[in-house]
């Protein structure tokens, strides 16, 4: 969609399957974007799945620039003729697979053991390709940037396949043709953005201070190598991680440099704001709305505005506009979808823990003329992503079907601190019991029936589903999806296992398997006894299915009301990606098990 801002009027640009990824030229007079293109061609050669294609905003047509495997990040040179681009290359062998590399497969993209993403100046109108050498065997680039002046490329660039989140900045020289590396051992989310003099480069990350648990912030680093961190004083996650069901394809920028600052998206307490910071001085909100969620957001050069998409637990994103101190919502798409349904409103509640601390979340009753039936502690992954005020689908049909849905922020969660982020080496110890606190004050404060509770999560989320039915029988019924069942053979099975595990329960199978048996879920499954509902997909390579089959055979042997749903061709993303059908299942496999086990209605058979 293109929206004139000064008129008001918005048009489709572009109407082809899947066209996703649009990115306009600086001097606005073309932009490209990806196109899922058909598989094969007259000869039956298979043919790469996306089209890189070329249009101007005054027309409909567009042609193709290059066929491609994929589009990891992209950006114009300043004379609008040229690209630089981070694109996957190679394949999988089509049948026998002979395995050299790690990851052998990546959630959400297949067998990848044979792919590398590396960087490449696109000419847009030739459609030539020439890569850019760094001088490494194996390489994959996340974020690239052409400078201001034109002269420079700056890319992040992970260079280490047995550890993948190291990355290091390189700046290119388009003119002379040779690179130099700003700063090695970075990690985070590794995204770029050039200073509008091009002197300076903003980087989004840090260096892993407390593993995976460690807030991405801000660090201005110069050509030379000096850095400034203009976030390290704010202890938040310079990141949007809140939750939600409802986000389509994006590849907005997480952050941009503009003449009045640059612009970056802050995690606090269940919000997201925009942030703006400048070299010197401390980072401050630049747009804050209570009880909501800044998305995504873009800005030119000039910084004279912003236009980005809001969302609060009522309302699905909308596109606003920031301008001269005030907000103005541009777009009404979902107006009447609101209209149409019953929806509910959060209350926040904050309680203290049994060693002090505060937690926070959120209870969303069943609108009014819904009679309750039970009520639903929701787990969110990561774990450190937080539930908040974003607009989450599945606990309005939850709640519109008569549960209560009752979501918190345990340790462990993002928003708040580093040091309340960081559960590493302590799965199952004091997330577990903000948790279970959380529940027992539900029943002893808010008037929730101790007879008709539930408890379901997915990822992180079941991982810790799965943890709570082997130690507690307070739910009545449980919903694991996507889980960690067994931390040894999600080790070695998985696309970031042999990584995370290490970071995050501190254990790896040869060296003290013992620790991460005990921080298996599975271990405790003789005294497992709550009936539990485990959803998996069967191209789930975060956490791959092996995690649901072991789960659901110890459950059956030891006769716990178990029922196991495999979704086929689906990833680990099923609740927010997957298809409209398998989503809408998975909803009524949901319901089904609490209405069976919770609210006590007959059903078919088990």
């Amino acid at each position: 969609m293109l929206y004139d801002v000064a008129s008001g009027e918005h048009r489709v640009l572009q109407g082809g399957p899947s066209d996703t990824c649009p990115l306009s030229s600086p001097d606005g007079s073309r932009y490209v974007f990806i196109r899922r293109a058909e598989q094969g061609d007259k000869r039956g050669r298979k043919q790469p799945g996306l089209e890189l294609r070329l249009a101007s905003p005054s027309t409909a047509s567009s042609a193709v620039i290059a066929r491609i495997r994929g589009l990891v990040s992209a950006s114009w040179s300043p004379d609008s003729r040229r690209l630089v681009a981070a694109i996957p290359v190679g394949e999988p062998d089509e049948d026998v697979k002979i395995v050299e590399h790690l990851p052998v497969w990546f959630n959400g993209k297949g067998y990848v053991y044979n792919t590398q993403v590396r960087p490449f100046i696109v000419d847009t109108d030739s459609g030539d390709m020439v890569e850019i050498g760094l001088g490494l065997d194996w390489l994959q680039v996340s974020s690239v940037e052409w400078s201001p002046d034109g002269r420079y490329i700056a890319l992040i660039v992970s260079y280490d396949e047995k550890r993948p989140y190291l990355s290091r900045l390189y700046v290119y020289d388009a003119l002379r043709e040779e690179y130099w590396v700003v700063a090695d051992r970075l990690s985070g989310y590794g995204e770029v953005a050039w200073s509008p003099d091009s002197r300076g480069i903003a980087y989004l990350g840090h260096r892993l201070e407390r593993g995976f648990a460690t807030h991405n912030r801000v660090v201005l680093f110069e050509l030379s190598g000096e850095e400034e961190c203009l976030t390290c004083g704010l202890d938040r996650n310079a990141s949007n991680t809140v939750n939600s069901d409802v986000r389509g394809p994006s590849c907005s920028k997480r952050l941009a440099w503009t003449q009045r600052g640059i612009l970056f998206l802050v995690s606090d307490q269940g919000e997201v704001k925009l942030y703006q910071a400048s070299p010197g001085r401390e980072p401050s909100p630049l747009i804050s709305h209570r009880g909501g969620v800044v998305d995504e957001f873009a800005a030119p050069q000039s910084g004279d505005l912003v236009a980005y998409t809001f969302m609060t637990p009522v309302t699905p994103k909308e596109l606003y506009l920031y301008r001269g101190s005030r907000a103005t919502r541009l777009t009404r798409y979902t107006e009447s979808w609101v209209r149409r349904h019953k929806l509910s409103s959060p209350t926040r509640i904050v309680f203290r823990a049994s060693d002090g601390a505060h937690v926070e979340g959120w209870v969303l009753e069943p609108p009014e003329g819904v009679n309750e039936k039970g009520w639903v502690l929701y787990i969110h992954g990561g774990p450190k992503t937080m539930w908040g005020y974003g607009f989450v689908h599945e606990f309005q049909v939850l709640a519109s079907s008569g549960y209560t849905v009752l979501y918190v922020n345990p340790r462990g969660s993002d928003g708040y601190s580093e040091e309340f982020a960081d559960i590493r080496c302590h799965y199952g110890e004091r997330d577990y019991q903000d948790l279970v606190e959380a529940a027992e004050y539900a029943v002893n404060n808010l008037g929730l029936s101790r007879e008709r509770a539930a408890v379901m999560g997915g990822s992180y989320g079941g991982f810790m589903t799965n943890w709570v039915i082997g130690h507690t029988d307070f739910f009545k019924a449980a919903v694991t999806m996507r889980s960690i069942s067994n931390w040894i053979s999600m080790y070695g099975t998985t696309d970031i296992g042999w990584y995370f595990v290490e970071d995050q329960i501190c254990c790896t199978p040869w060296k003290n398997p013992e620790r991460c048996w005990e921080k298996s879920p599975l271990k405790y499954m003789d005294s497992a006894r709550t009936p539990t509902l485990i959803v998996h997909s069967d191209q789930d390579y975060r956490c791959w299915l092996d995690q649901a089959l072991q789960l659901y055979t110890a459950l059956r042997l030891h006769n716990v009301p178990t029922r196991l749903a495999i979704f086929p061709g689906e990833n680990h993303d099923l609740s927010r990606s997957g298809k409209p059908r398998h989503r809408v299942k998975r909803l009524q496999l949901i319901l089904d098990w609490l209405n069976r086990h919770v609210a006590g209605e007959k059903q078919g058979n088990n």
